[in-house]
């Protein structure tokens, strides 16, 4: 049999709640860089190197696709298709879009399926565990990797190992799938050598995983193969747009209970390479090498009797004095303090944060967008104020708003700006009014960065007050991106 291609598919779903307020519902966990400036995806996407891959997939959603390409691109991935998925339906449909799209053209490859938000410190050690699953997964079995347990873990289902795969070297069949257990239940797991923990990593042909969803799901496989089939191309992105009716009939379910609890081709790999979901605060505490007092600093922060703590800065000076056991994450909207054993905590405040509709939960006041990036500086029920950045070659689209005009001043840069009919070069210090109505563009086509400062008046500052008439980046005609 010839070695099929190797794709990683990389999962990119997130609330923005874990690692709030660092994540946001618009800038998941995974994209917050972490210590070295690089982001968990990041950190997934360069994992890899060393193994022969034949480009990724990508699975996310209209909003963050930009981020998930940009991101890839900072560290050298150039070969990314993404599927956008119109609303979440658990993992199950993710993957199995992805198996359908990469046999598009009637051949086959093994999907090695990647949450984006994992932290594995000994990279080497994956990619010699993904070897030690090929030959198995190209064989047809469904392979997935089960963590070592470090620890008794109440917050992790685990995996119950069978006989080992006498042709597959350091491969075991499954024998159960178990779910979150009590802490006695979890110690008792440790112990027995037989339970790893089940960390939603997988290894298998596309097209072995589509004939499982057509065995154990046929209802889901048809309805998936038609929002794959009605899918919309992306203009100016090897993206596709998943059928939006199609795809919101499909009943969301994880991969494990859709699939890999019903086949009897099931197997997994053991995994010790010092794997985390980084699914706390205090998990990055503990990942991270600390100072002499067990701290971990990222940012302007200063310490003084202080130990065993987490703390951040984004921007402003961040101090403690005289505490233990504390994670502080200062952003420019929000701060968080917590005990260090609170972390399960968090999630009730920002669902009660977003039930009070605060926009904290949703947005960091810095928003990045394909053409740049854009900073609230104040925010009035009769104004806002932006600082608007476009990179060299970046373009707002044309549009028009519905309840706002728009003061722009040029503070650095040369911009291009389109206001109806006009055509307009504006240089630094000068300015250009967009009334109520008028449809504009902001564009940069110099080699150096461009800044304006932006008021607007009205009555209503919402991103989704845009009409979008042309977008080189394929967004759609309206909705919540400049």
């Amino acid at each position: 049999m010839s070695v099929l291609p190797l794709v990683p598919v990389l999962l990119c779903g997130g609330s923005g709640t874990r690692l709030w307020p660092a994540s946001r519902a618009g800038f998941p966990k995974q994209f917050v860089p972490l210590a070295g400036g690089r982001s968990l995806l990041q950190h997934t996407l360069t994992r890899l190197e060393g193994l022969d891959t034949a480009g990724w997939v990508a699975v996310t959603n209209e909003r963050h696709r930009f981020l998930v390409e940009r991101q890839a691109g900072e560290v050298g991935i150039d070969r990314l298709r993404v599927l956008l998925e119109p609303m979440g339906r658990n993992t199950a449909p993710a993957i199995a879009a992805a198996a359908l799209d990469v046999t598009r053209d009637g051949g086959d490859a093994l999907l090695l399926v990647l949450p984006a938000d994992h932290v594995v410190a000994r990279p080497e050690a994956f990619r010699e565990a993904v070897e030690r699953g090929r030959g198995a997964a190209e064989a047809g079995t469904l392979v997935t990797f089960g963590v070592v347990p470090a620890r008794p873990e109440t917050g992790y289902g685990y995996i119950r190992t069978g006989d080992a795969l006498a042709e597959h070297t350091g491969v075991r069949r499954i024998a159960e799938f178990v779910e979150k257990p009590d802490a006695d239940t979890a110690a008792r797991y440790v112990e027995s050598g037989d339970f790893l923990w089940n960390a939603g990593i997988f290894l298998f042909r596309a097209s072995r995983l589509i004939e499982e969803l057509e065995t154990h799901r046929p209802e889901m496989a048809t309805r998936l193969r038609r929002a794959w089939q009605a899918g919309t191309p992306v203009a100016a992105s090897d993206a596709l747009r998943l059928d939006e009716e199609a795809f919101g009939a499909i009943a969301g379910e994880s991969i494990d209970y859709a699939v890999m609890e019903e086949t009897d081709r099931g197997a997994v790999v053991p995994l010790d390479a010092g794997w985390d979901d980084a699914g706390s605060w205090d998990a990055l505490l503990r990942l991270q090498e600390g100072d002499g007092h067990g701290n971990v600093v990222e940012g302007d922060v200063a310490l003084e009797d202080v130990s065993n703590s987490y703390v951040r800065s984004s921007g402003r000076l961040v101090t403690c004095v005289g505490v233990d056991d504390l994670v502080v994450v200062e952003t420019p909207d929000a701060v968080l303090v917590s005990g260090r054993d609170r972390s399960g905590s968090l999630k009730r405040v920002v669902d009660r944060l977003r039930a009070d509709e605060r926009p904290e939960t949703d947005l960091h006041t810095t928003v990045h967008r394909p053409w740049g990036r854009y900073t609230v500086l104040d925010l009035d029920p009769a104004f806002q104020v932006k600082r608007i950045a476009v990179e060299p070659g970046g373009c707002l689209s044309l549009q028009y708003h519905h309840h706002r005009a728009e003061q722009w001043v040029v503070v650095r840069g040369t911009a291009t700006v389109t206001r109806d009919d006009e055509v307009l070069t504006v240089q630094p210090g000068e300015s250009v009014a967009i009334p109520l109505g008028a449809v504009h563009r902001l564009e940069n086509r110099g080699t150096g960065p461009l800044e304006i400062i932006e008021v607007q008046t009205g009555t209503y500052f919402g991103e989704d007050d845009i009409v979008r008439l042309d977008d080189r980046y394929g967004r759609s005609e309206t909705g919540a991106e400049g």
